[in-house]
């Protein structure tokens, strides 16, 4: 009889901690909603430079600035149903070769991390712009906002060092969300960043080589998000 007993707690308590359990288990760990404060997405990104090198005391110098391909966080927040802010995280490797007069140099590589913020404008409906029809599950946005690259871990190729100097730049946006289900979207997304560096070559010799690129980079970006 004590067995039994015994048995039928256990059965009893292991029934009473399912059922306290429950709603714990049945909650999700993140609401999703169409119109939540947040909204996080992963991309891949295709990273474009439009590159123009100076080198002083080098006329026609000119070195191409290698495309990168990278994965991506973004993290918005909703102000308002139209206006949000939008953080991306990201980090690229970029080869560096020389053109015009250094057509042939290696000057190695570097590794860039340019945080963005964009302050953007959602369109939720067309009488935002020019009527009363709600877009449905098609949500684009305009953006516009500041960069801050950092550059580091720099490779100097032939020479024996290579130092870029960290630039503030401005970036215009572009993107469409569509809305998949309640609070997941696709995304597709383009920034063009206006960046330009001054770098130095062989700093510490008696005759180093100063100048100036503009990186300017076209950013397509590719990926899905979920808001909550």
């Amino acid at each position: 009889m004590a067995r039994k007993n015994t048995i039928a707690a256990a059965l009893l308590g292991t029934a009473a901690a399912l059922a306290l359990a429950a709603p714990v288990a049945a909650e999700p760990l993140l609401n999703l909603s169409g119109d939540g404060d947040w909204l996080i997405r992963v991309r891949g990104l295709a990273v474009i430079p439009n590159e123009d090198l100076s080198a002083q005391g080098i006329p026609g110098a000119d070195a191409e600035v290698e495309n990168a391909y990278v994965p991506e966080l973004d993290i918005s927040y909703f102000f308002t149903p139209n206006i949000a802010a939008e953080l991306i995280l990201a980090t690229t490797n970029h080869d560096v070769s020389g053109r015009g007069a250094l057509a042939g140099a290696n000057i190695g590589s570097v590794w860039l991390l340019p945080p963005t913020l964009t302050l953007q404008y959602h369109v939720t409906q067309l009488e935002d712009w020019t009527g009363s029809e709600s877009l449905g599950r098609l949500k684009p946005y305009v953006g516009a906002g500041v960069n801050y690259t950092m550059f580091y871990d720099a490779d100097p190729g032939q020479f024996a060092s290579i130092d870029y100097d960290n630039a503030f730049g401005f970036a215009l946006q572009a993107g469409l969300d569509y809305e998949i289900a309640e609070g997941v979207y696709l995304n597709a997304d383009v920034k063009y960043i206006f960046l330009n560096t001054d770098w130095t070559i062989n700093k510490n010799s008696p005759a180093p080589i100063r100048g100036s690129v503009d990186v300017n980079p076209l950013i397509v970006g590719l990926g899905l998000g979920v808001r909550f």
